[in-house]
């Protein structure tokens, strides 16, 4: 499958995030603060925090979860949009934008709080992916050797994501990983409503096959 789109990506944030990793400017220019994006109207920060990562293992997790999955959804714009790859693009860069939108609202007015990471354009990719492909079994990580249909895996996910969020286990942005999702469900969904409809019928017919 060749997936020249998400393989530069991939490229380009591993290039980003090396050099931000012996380099501090260039995580304080590009790292999210929701406080400079609404008081200095860095708005570039909305996108560019996706491109850098705390660490190598963040780092490698991100990458390699979008090398699994983003060249299947490319695949599906550049059959199903008549921008083709652009519209893969542009939904990338609107996930990343999206999935800052609760830190935004929240910490708009802390100069403290800063992010960084693809988790959340990754996220958006993973759900629309279970969107399209609904019975397709994906592995727990906590797990091995457990495969679920996608779409329960996705609902499992948002849960233990919105646990985690409440209970503030760590310094993950976990509502971002949320919101992220949920931006590549509806994004989907709308981009195409006979996603909707054979969503809705797969899990159907699934469903009832198991009563």
């Amino acid at each position: 499958m060749t997936s020249p789109i998400t393989y530069a990506i991939i490229l380009i944030t591993c290039i980003i995030s090396i050099i931000n990793f012996s380099n501090s400017s260039v995580k304080k220019e590009l790292i999210l603060s929701p406080y400079k994006v609404l008081h200095e109207k860095k708005v570039w920060l909305l996108i560019t925090h996706a491109f850098i990562h705390a660490d190598f293992l963040h780092l490698f997790f991100n990458m390699y979860v979008l090398y699994m999955f983003g060249p299947y959804l490319e695949l599906y714009f550049e059959y199903n949009a008549s921008l083709g790859f652009i519209s893969y693009m542009l939904f990338y860069i609107l996930s990343a934008i999206f999935a800052t939108i609760p830190a935004l609202y929240k910490n708009g007015n802390n100069p403290n709080y800063l992010s960084l990471g693809a988790s959340g354009a990754v996220s958006a990719v993973v759900f629309a992916y279970i969107v399209l492909y609904p019975l397709r079994e994906l592995g727990i990580i906590l797990l091995p050797g457990i495969w679920i249909p996608g779409f329960i895996f996705g609902i499992l996910y948002l849960l233990a994501e919105n646990y985690m969020s409440k209970k503030k286990y760590s310094n993950i942005a976990h509502d971002a990983h949320i919101s992220g999702a949920l931006f590549g469900v509806f994004f989907i969904l709308f981009f195409d409503l006979k996603n909707a409809s054979n969503f809705i019928e797969t899990i159907s017919t699934y469903i009832t096959n198991l009563l």
